[in-house]
């Protein structure tokens, strides 16, 4: 595997590429991630894997844990060596930031102001920059997301759309541990009693989903249980609600494809999850 820190090594690396499959990061890689990069080899049979590690400051809010943010680079490089990845690119903030970032992608809010958007402003706007930023470095045919975050991929597949972008957006399911558990890096943060709490998250979208495959019209009903089933364990939710996929807005007819959504504080862990319904 090359790594790369500055962008002229990753472009020139690029030119003799082929067929790229992308999976942009910021470390601190976990079983999620490293389903990414095995599946531009073995599912999208790209010509070369490209990752990246890049601990993004724009998308961190006041308060977040952006210095507590989690930097492994020897474990994350030797975890993506024995996925096959061929190119990593690992600029430090020099060489993405040379100066204050004065242009950005800002999402519509109809999309960026919603859900993770309303307890993280600001959130999308810095994502969305920077994965425009890799995009043009990179220079990917295929990028690989998780589903895990959910709303984050949906306004980059509009992104893409919007922008015309000639790259294929490829969502991949979240990766869970055995107890059902979304792979996250903020998993790390969970202590012993926690992280045997954390799985519920999961345990109450499951029970949202299947209520309403069976049936149930009124999502705030099996929602409302799930959010009072969390509170009495301990969790501080932020939402738990039922969207279509397509948007992340109220469903508005029958048969539209939903996903069921969560963010709820676990002590000082902030942890996110959805299921496809």
């Amino acid at each position: 595997m090359q790594i790369h820190k500055s962008i002229a090594s990753l472009r020139a690396a690029r030119a003799q590429a082929g067929r790229v499959a992308f999976a942009p990061t910021m470390g601190n890689l976990h079983d999620g991630h490293i389903a990414l990069m095995r599946a531009g080899r073995n599912l999208i049979k790209a010509d070369t894997v490209v990752a990246s590690i890049f601990v993004n400051r724009l998308q961190f809010g006041q308060g977040e844990d952006f210095d507590k943010y989690p930097r492994t680079f020897e474990a994350d490089c030797k975890r993506l060596i024995s996925a096959g990845v061929d190119h990593l690119f690992a600029p430090d903030e020099e060489q993405i930031y040379p100066q204050p970032q004065r242009f950005h992608v800002t999402p519509d809010p109809e999309y960026a102001s919603i859900l993770e958007g309303a307890f993280r402003p600001g959130h999308f706007r810095g994502v969305a920059t920077v994965v425009l930023k890799l995009f043009n470095i990179v220079q990917p045919d295929v990028v690989l997301f998780g589903k895990k975050d959910y709303q984050q991929v949906m306004v980059l597949k509009n992104m893409v759309h919007d922008l015309a972008l000639p790259i294929e957006v490829v969502p991949l399911d979240t990766v869970r541990t055995a107890d059902g558990l979304a792979q996250s890096s903020r998993n790390n943060y969970l202590s012993t009693a926690e992280r045997i709490e954390a799985p519920r998250l999961y345990q109450q979208l499951s029970k949202v989903a299947e209520a309403v495959r069976k049936g149930e019209q009124d999502f705030t009903k099996p929602c409302a249980v799930a959010l009072a089933e969390l509170e009495r364990h301990g969790w501080k939710p932020d939402y738990l609600t039922v969207r279509r996929r397509s948007d992340l807005q109220m469903p508005e007819k029958p048969g539209e494809p939903l996903v069921v959504l969560a963010a709820a504080r676990l002590g000082a862990t902030r942890l996110i999850d959805n299921i496809e319904i």
